[in-house]
């Protein structure tokens, strides 16, 4: 590997986060030529055309549905070349597809693997995204099923976290439709802001975004650039089935107990509802 990502300093800082609390971290790959705009842009032409996502984003409120979310008018080619201007939000998904950013993205989350093993276990399921924002795009309220660092490359950012321990703000309800295939964001009420976190991020800086805490993401004055290199481990699949099996349970009318938290275990709802989803599987080929 040609740079080091993190310095000591910096996996020390990580290391007394994770899993549950998010921090303000440092980091060296902000010049990094992949993730130079000029880069992104001919990125954007290689991946698959279902790898990308780009819409309106400035003066969204930050409880906006995703079928409320307005789109833009140009290609997100044109959109990536008029980001300045464009007020637009662009998503370049599972970017580890190309070999290039799959290294980079390696290399960063090797760093970490000391610290995560012994804590959540394996890193599975390793992915890459990069964002490209026009200045003041806004990413409303929502939460995400990995564990994530999102590292700051141009421009700056402020992200806000919300309690995750707040019912109020994801529903067990609203977690057994998400993993159902249901939309990933959350309505908003202003009184959460009195209880939010926000962390703002230059180039640079990166911040630790722990599973399923709910946050929203403010660019600031200049167009902002971001990767963000997500994993999963064993725990959260188990937590997604269990939530899918609770969903079961609530269409027939039951009122189940919500899934465990981190380190608790959902194993026995988890195996429940793979053994119920195989044999729907299997019924249906039938």
């Amino acid at each position: 590997m040609g740079f080091q990502p993190f310095s000591n300093v910096e996996i020390d800082r990580f290391a007394s986060a994770y899993p549950s609390v998010p921090s303000h971290l440092g980091h060296q790959i902000a010049s990094h030529p992949l993730l130079e705009l000029d880069a992104l842009a001919e990125l954007a032409r290689r991946i698959r055309t279902e790898s990308i996502e780009f819409n309106a984003a400035t003066d969204l409120p930050l409880g906006i549905t995703n079928e409320e979310t307005p789109h833009t008018g140009p290609d997100v080619h044109e959109t990536i070349a008029q980001i300045e201007t464009s007020g637009s939000w662009v998503l370049l998904k599972t970017i580890d597809q190309d070999p290039a950013y799959a290294q980079l993205m390696r290399d960063v989350l090797a760093e970490l693997e000391p610290v995560v093993h012994p804590r959540t276990g394996a890193m599975m399921r390793l992915e890459g995204f990069v964002f490209i924002s026009s200045p003041r795009a806004v990413t409303p309220l929502h939460f995400d099923p990995e564990y994530n660092i999102l590292f700051q490359a141009r421009g700056s950012k402020t992200m806000t976290f919300y309690d995750s321990a707040e019912s109020r703000i994801i529903s067990d309800e609203f977690f057994e439709q998400y993993f159902a295939g249901g939309p990933r964001n959350l309505p908003w009420q202003r009184e959460w802001a009195e209880r939010s976190q926000p962390i703002a991020i230059t180039p640079g800086e990166a911040v630790y975004v722990p599973i399923l805490n709910p946050h929203s993401v403010q660019v600031h004055d200049e167009v902002s650039i971001s990767l963000s290199l997500t994993w999963r481990s064993e725990w959260s699949f188990h937590h997604a089935d269990a939530c899918r099996f609770n969903g079961r349970l609530r269409k027939l009318g039951l009122n189940p107990a919500s899934p465990q938290r981190y380190p608790a275990d959902n194993r026995l709802k988890s195996y429940s509802e793979r053994a119920l989803a195989r044999a729907e599987r299997m019924f249906a080929r039938n």
